[in-house]
């Protein structure tokens, strides 16, 4: 059985673009490029697992207000590094109502999305304490932020957390915080890429941890309320969202309205900043900002330095989207519990046709459905699984780029449309059979 790619294409897109034998450590951007270049030269439509990326329209009442916003001429406006009042109002309403978390306004923050979150509590964070300058990665995790701090200079250290789960991860991780070096913890909870989701006993683990070594836990909730297993979207009724903000005042959560709302392209989150780590002095500070305050030197140092501001008409969606949900007007997971859908029979079509999963697990419960999850193929090692699914018009990416220890791709589900699942399984038929 033929595969829709020619080889000898292939391997002459992936030498011109200096990857042929090194797919497993290509960057999310570069697979994504290799298969652009493959679909336009080939014309075959790939199933496409590469990229993190919605494949849900976002909310009509989120595009309505940004349209309503612009109209009433907030394009000409810049709006306050701090953010707009209603954002703020909501943002910290829905603190309380989906994290049971009493966090004033004015330690609500918006963001150009995630990204710019980590990178400007980088900034700060590292600059606390000269004793302490490094990040801890509780992997695997998202590449790019491994790439922010070398960018920035940052050095960090890095953990595959499969096996130190549970009262495990308590040694594991004193393992290094114990040499005083690290300033902070950063961790995905939903992860990205295995889907691993943290346990109420985890989380408090991790932030006894932060208060005994004074360590700011940088808490990533890209993926909020997104493990289906559990009904987080009701306003104002258990059970909330787990978090370490429970367990510790070190903490600063990221949220992303990219995946939830289906709103990457508006690029604009929240930073959600401990009340009392907002308001902490730390004497170093003043060597690269104004102040020694925290939280003052987050928002008017790092992210005024960073883009002045985020997207005015962006925040105004986001701030009536946050509304519709705090006040129960849309539910919360209404739409995106279509990826969790999506991964149960993608993940059993996989099966059926001699994959693993990987990361499969939950400590002592099957990992959840959700927007990702991990894959491996008997006697493959990761570049040539990535090469051969390429040959069969599947994309993915290496599960080493995450900091994982494991052999294997990570698989996104979200532009695999439920029309495509019967080409799937031909191509995998097919692939099955060629790599006995």
């Amino acid at each position: 059985m033929a595969p829709v790619i020619d080889n000898k294409l292939l391997k002459e897109v992936l030498q011109r673009f200096g990857l042929y034998g090194e797919l497993d450590y290509a960057t999310i951007r570069e697979i994504v490029r290799v298969v652009n270049e493959l679909e336009a030269r080939t014309g075959v439509k790939y199933i496409r697992m590469e990229m993190g990326v919605p494949g849900l329209q976002p909310p009509d009442l989120m595009i309505d207000a940004e349209i309503q916003a612009l109209k009433s001429g907030v394009a000409s406006r810049y709006p306050m590094i701090d953010g707009i009042k209603e954002l703020k109002y909501e943002g910290s309403r829905f603190a309380k109502l989906f994290m049971n978390l009493d966090i004033s306004p004015d330690y609500i923050v918006p963001a150009v999305g995630s990204m710019q979150a980590t990178f400007a509590a980088f900034l700060v964070s590292q600059r606390l304490d000269k004793k302490k300058n490094k990040v801890l990665f509780i992997d695997p995790g998202f590449p790019v932020q491994k790439q922010q701090c070398d960018v920035i200079g940052i050095e960090y250290e890095s953990f595959d957390v499969y096996d130190y789960r549970g009262e495990k991860l308590r040694d594991k991780l004193e393992e290094y915080l114990k040499t005083g070096e690290f300033a902070t913890i950063i961790y995905s909870s939903p992860n990205n890429p295995t889907w691993i989701v943290f346990t109420e006993r985890e989380l408090q683990i991790i932030g006894e941890l932060a208060n005994k070594y004074d360590v700011i836990v940088l808490e990533d909730l890209a993926y909020f309320a997104m493990d289906f297993r559990k009904d987080y979207s009701i306003p104002g009724q258990p059970p909330y969202q787990p978090t370490v903000a429970h367990y510790t005042d070190n903490y600063v959560i990221f949220f992303s309205s990219s995946k939830l709302f289906s709103f990457a392209g508006e690029r604009v989150g929240l930073i959600m900043i401990s009340p009392k780590l907002f308001g902490r002095s730390f004497k170093y500070l003043k060597n690269n900002f104004k102040t020694d305050k925290f939280g003052y030197s987050l928002v008017y140092g790092a992210l005024y330095a960073l883009s002045a501001g985020v997207n005015h008409s962006a925040q105004v969606a986001l701030a009536r989207m946050l509304k519709a949900v705090n006040d129960g007007e849309y539910p919360l997971t209404h739409d995106v519990k279509e990826y969790g859908r999506r991964a149960k029979i993608l993940k059993q079509i996989f099966l059926e046709h001699g994959f693993k999963i990987v990361y499969d697990k939950d400590i002592d419960q099957p990992i959840a459905d959700g927007f990702y999850f991990t894959l491996t193929y008997p006697g493959m090692d990761t570049n040539t699984l990535i090469e051969r699914l390429l040959l069969y018009g599947i994309s993915a990416i290496s599960l080493k780029i995450t900091g994982s220890e494991r052999e294997g791709i990570r698989a996104c589900v979200s532009f695999v449309l439920p029309e495509m699942f019967d080409l799937l399984r031909e191509r995998l038929k097919n692939f099955q059979h060629d790599n006995k």
